[in-house]
């Protein structure tokens, strides 16, 4: 899609409202999104959404604030997003993911880096949490896959890989295969940016999957990642689902 000069102009112009209207709440906010994206790759992408992280705390916050001065706003899904709308622009205020597992809490905001967007200060998501929202996402309808791999060529050797692990130890599969993904696409920048003593743990958990017993109870870990083509295995083949809560 094309976008004119004209819309980009209208993009912006929303951009710098949203922000000073999120400064002008009180409320304590992280970009994410598209534009934590760029803040760690370089990689722009047209949008007309604002993603938002806050703490659950916060949301009720912003949206009184945008909705007391005249904005449409919806509290799309209470246990993760709220919305904000201006015309053919939105704001979606995120606190959660879509299976409820990245809650945002105090060490984002900690942790968060300091930058400029749309001539305003803000703060960034980590990029360790950008990272860990992402790997849930392998659904139908979106893959972001190349997302994780750009956002490791060209930010992974300034990550916390330790904080990595502590965050996804309960679905340590799935950073393992995210590594091993980045591994195929990169084989060249592989060994400068995964540490060898993360690729070796994990690789040696793999290894040990076998010497285990068989599970007693059929479990499908699938709709942690995608609802609803795995929807068939709770349904209908009596696999339990399962979701479990991180640190």
């Amino acid at each position: 899609m094309v976008v004119t000069e004209e819309q980009k102009k209208e993009a912006h112009a929303f951009y710098q409202q949203a922000l000073q209207l999120l400064d002008e709440s009180g409320a304590q906010y992280m970009l994410g999104g598209a534009f934590s994206m760029f803040h760690y790759t370089g990689i722009y992408r047209d949008t007309k959404d604002l993603d938002v992280f806050c703490k659950p705390t916060e949301y009720p916050k912003i949206l009184k604030y945008f909705q007391d001065k005249g904005f449409k706003t919806q509290l799309y899904d209470v246990r993760w997003l709220a919305k904000v709308f201006n015309g053919d622009y939105f704001i979606d205020i995120i606190w959660d993911t879509v299976n409820n597992i990245c809650r945002v809490d105090d060490s984002w905001y900690e942790r968060a880096p300091e930058g400029l967007f749309a001539e305003h200060k803000v703060k960034f998501i980590p990029a360790e949490e950008l990272f860990w929202c992402k790997v849930y996402v392998q659904n139908r309808e979106r893959f972001d896959g190349a997302d994780i791999n750009h956002l490791l060529v060209r930010y992974g050797k300034k990550m916390d890989w330790k904080w990595i692990l502590k965050r996804m130890d309960p679905h340590w599969h799935l950073l393992l295969s995210a590594i091993i993904m980045f591994q195929f696409t990169y084989p060249s920048e592989f060994m400068d940016i995964i540490p060898k003593w993360l690729f070796d743990e994990l690789m040696n958990r793999a290894k040990e999957q076998y010497d285990m017993p068989s599970p007693w109870e059929k479990v499908c870990r699938g709709p942690i990642i995608d609802q609803t083509q795995y929807a068939i295995d709770i349904k209908e083949w009596d696999y339990k689902a399962t979701t479990i809560k991180t640190v």
